[in-house]
């Protein structure tokens, strides 16, 4: 696994001029190539590719199973994956559509339905993000990383990455490799909330998606719309409930 920082050399200006040792965070631009077509250049923290890969397929609708991930081989900064589905072409249309072709409202339309009755507590959401802010490591060295964690009874993996939606993936991706069932988890995570985000924790059936930022505007109806609950601004001892409430017991 490379490391998530490096230091360099930097002049801290306050009341007095100094020179000091700055650790800051690595990134990588990563390429995803499926099917023989590129996909889209990432800029990812350069650990847990395949979990990313792997969230990444199943969060834009691009696998249902693993059993649909022919291969996936990562050479240096491409990540190629051979994808068996009869209905490839069609998916893949719909993950590279621009939003004047489609775009996110038609998305959201043709995302099925959140169904669980999975619920948890006021408590279950502290506790959670007081884990997250421990598992923040890499942040608490270089406040350059979001961080996801991915949490249910029995449970709680936390992975930090320089992107928001990448730390979503790779959390995704590493429960979805070790079979954790979905339908009874939720998501906590330090990124703020767009549409793109909430319809791929919407996708692969994770009813309750947290954060201690905030849904957007196309977020929100997003959520409203797929079924999925959106807790937001979550700090110290509250938070706020977006979208169907009816999960959180309080």
């Amino acid at each position: 696994m490379s490391e998530m920082f490096r230091k360099v050399d930097a002049i801290r200006v306050g009341k007095e001029v100094s020179n000091i040792d700055e650790k800051i965070v690595n990134d990588e631009e990563i390429e995803i190539i499926i099917n023989d077509l590129a996909f889209g250049r990432f800029s990812v923290s350069p650990n847990f590719l395949k979990e990313f890969a792997v969230g990444y397929l199943i969060g834009e609708g691009m696998a249902d199973s693993l059993d649909n991930i022919t291969s996936l081989d990562i050479k240096e900064n491409t990540i190629n994956i051979e994808i068996d589905l009869v209905d490839f072409d069609i998916r893949r249309e719909l993950v590279m559509s621009s939003d004047c072709f489609g775009g996110m409202r038609q998305k959201i339309e043709l995302l099925e339905e959140v169904k669980s009755d999975y619920t948890i507590s006021k408590e279950d959401i502290l506790e959670a993000f007081r884990k997250l802010k421990e598992e923040s490591r890499v942040w608490k060295e270089t406040g350059g990383t979001h961080i996801a964690g991915l949490v249910n009874e029995d449970n709680f993996i936390a992975i930090e990455d320089v992107s928001r939606h990448v730390a979503v993936d790779k959390v995704m991706g590493a429960g979805f490799l070790k079979g954790i069932d979905f339908s009874q988890s939720f998501i906590v995570c330090s990124g703020r909330m767009p549409s793109d985000l909430v319809m791929k924790v919407a996708r692969v059936g994770i009813p309750i998606l947290t954060s201690k930022a905030a849904p957007t505007a196309s977020g929100f109806l997003a959520g409203e719309k797929s079924g999925l609950t959106l807790v937001g601004f979550v700090r110290g001892n509250r938070f706020n409930i977006y979208t169907h409430p009816q999960r959180i017991s309080v």
